[in-house]
């Protein structure tokens, strides 16, 4: 598998899930208040779902087969990333350079049109639990697709000397600093393009990717290694992270980049449920919101991710 996903708490070589698990969790939260009157009831109900289930497809990445390409893009892999050179519909880009290509460089721009639809689908047969799955992974494939890391091969600084920058970026930034940012991005508008929107979307990330790891470098190599990390204590376990001063300098040099990025994020996400919405007839979300998952549909849910969780032991435990 090519990704690796990076930690909680990112040091070079650590693990981490893609925008970390808080951070996909507020960007889900944060664009149910995005939504019109219309819809509110039915996601401020169920807000809770959306924002502990943001990180599935975190969680499918080991277990599930093909998971792992729909969180990124090396744009960087293709010479020329113009429409006519790398086609913005998968079929198109599919025929011109095969589908095996496509997963190794990544697919999270089609991902999101395909998740789109299958929303859209979800809102017009009203399938309260499918529309809440597929919401809740739409947000997170979104979210992804606004992270400078996740479209370049360079995805962990590994090709630079700057192992663990991934997490650092997407997770311990936010963590530390996220509370002071502003998340009144407006209100949820329609896309007519979808297409265009998850393209643009990666693009302006990538744009992006140049400050990511030049700022890091000229830190770095300004403070050096002993004044970058520190010790923290986490749930009883004393862990090695990025220090706080560090971090606060590295965030102050990117200019707001990564609080940017996080309301690109949240708009983003309601803009993509409220089309999905109004593609689908606008059914009555009030009406939905009377329903409430039945316990074998909970019971359902518990055993998918438990088989999950079965499958990714079993994986990594074969690495």
């Amino acid at each position: 598998m090519k990704k690796q996903a990076s930690g909680l708490f990112p040091v070079p070589g650590s693990n981490q899930p893609t925008w970390g698990f808080y951070a996909h969790q507020q960007i889900n939260r944060l664009a149910v208040f995005t939504l019109p009157v219309e819809m509110i009831p039915f996601f401020k109900k169920h807000i809770g779902f959306l924002s502990d289930n943001a990180v599935n497809p975190d969680k499918r990445r080991y277990a599930v087969a093909g998971e792992a390409p729909r969180h990124f893009i090396d744009l960087d892999a293709y010479a020329d990333t113009s429409s006519a050179t790398l086609p913005r519909f998968y079929k198109d880009a599919a025929d011109r350079y095969g589908e095996d290509t496509l997963a190794l460089h990544g697919v999270v721009p089609w991902q999101i049109q395909l998740t789109k639809y299958q929303l859209t689908e979800a809102f017009k047969q009203r399938d309260v639990r499918r529309i809440l799955r597929v919401a809740a992974d739409l947000g997170h494939y979104i979210a992804d697709a606004n992270v400078p890391l996740h479209t370049t091969r360079n995805y962990n600084g590994q090709l630079t000397s700057q192992q663990g920058i991934h997490g650092f970026w997407e997770s311990r930034l936010p963590e530390l600093f996220s509370t002071d940012y502003d998340f009144l991005v407006g209100q949820a508008e329609y896309i007519y393009s979808p297409q265009r929107a998850a393209w643009r979307a990666v693009f302006n990330a990538h744009a992006a990717l140049d400050s990511v790891l030049r700022f890091e470098k000229i830190l770095t190599n300004e403070v050096g290694d002993g004044r970058k990390f520190g010790f923290e204590e986490r749930n009883g376990i004393t862990v090695k992270t990025y220090a706080v001063e560090f971090s606060r300098q590295y965030h102050e040099r990117l200019k707001g980049q990564v609080e940017r990025q996080m309301r690109a994020s949240v708009k983003m996400v309601g803009n993509f449920w409220y089309t999905c919405w109004v593609d689908a007839g606008q059914p009555d979300m009030r009406a939905l919101a009377r329903y409430a998952l039945d316990e074998r549909e909970q019971n359902e849910e518990v055993e998918e991710k438990k088989s999950w969780l079965k499958r990714l032991f079993s994986v990594r435990s074969e690495d």
